[in-house]
């Protein structure tokens, strides 16, 4: 059974850093494109960063400030952000799609199968 956990979430100030983990079981990591997507209350669903075979995307948002990266051997995603702005304040949330070994053309929550239940960051000004 797929199951994906966040952690690493907090509260920090603007400019602050934090590294956000993503532990998966019931999967590899490496076999499935793997996202981080984040949310703020009145606000659809936003792509961050994902990765699949060693190549990592980013939102324009995230571009320069945030690395995804994955760790086989703890079957971890992991998300380091830096130089946090009071915009980046969300719920993140990371996702795969199981369906298919290769990342879609997009970057839609819809095109994720499995979820986390999400870690909370808060930055403040």
């Amino acid at each position: 059974q797929v199951h994906l956990a966040e952690s690493g979430g907090g509260s920090v100030q603007a400019g602050g850093s934090l590294r956000l983990s993503c532990t998966a079981s019931g999967f590899r990591v490496t076999m499935f494109c793997m996202a981080w997507f984040r949310q703020a209350p009145g606000k659809e669903r936003e792509g961050v960063a994902r990765i699949h075979r060693g190549v990592p995307e980013y939102a324009d948002s995230a571009k320069g400030r945030f690395t995804v990266s994955r760790d086989s051997a703890t079957n971890t995603m992991y998300l380091q952000m830096n130089s946090l702005k009071p915009d980046d304040t969300s719920m993140y949330y990371c996702a795969t799609d199981t369906r298919s070994y290769e990342c879609s053309d997009g970057f839609r929550p819809s095109q994720y199968n499995s979820w986390g239940q999400g870690t909370q960051v808060t930055v403040s000004s």
